[in-house]
């Protein structure tokens, strides 16, 4: 991998861990999401980090258990569940015609479905 390559994979890293931080604190912004990013690109760049990440305490396993199964859990389903909910509801008060909330619902339905369907962990 050239080294401009590897730069691009820490900063994607790096800046979807910031996000994936941000998220554990603000609600509706994902964490698990960030997290699952950061650890992919730390994997093509920097193994370290990504070894920290799987060793963390709170986000160890989660990040383990979509790595090893596809699974998600419970909780982390209900709140991506929740949270697409919210941003279909203000899509549907802020838009007068129904062709836009009816693409964002058909959308967040599909990933809905998906994020249903996953095993949990």
């Amino acid at each position: 991998m050239t080294p401009v390559a590897i730069l691009l994979y820490r900063g994607l890293g790096m800046a979807a861990l910031g996000l994936g931080i941000l998220g554990a604190f603000l609600p509706l912004l994902p964490t698990t999401v960030f997290l699952i990013i950061a650890a992919w690109a730390f994997g093509k760049s920097a193994p370290k980090l990504r070894a920290q990440m799987y060793a963390h305490r709170r986000f160890g396993p989660t990040l383990r258990a979509w790595d090893e199964r596809g699974a998600i859990p419970p909780r982390a389903k209900v709140a991506a569940v929740v949270g697409m909910g919210v941003s279909w509801g203000i899509v549907l008060v802020s838009n007068r015609g129904p062709l836009v909330p009816a693409l964002v619902g058909v959308t967040l339905l599909a990933c809905a479905a998906y994020v249903l369907t996953r095993p949990s962990a």
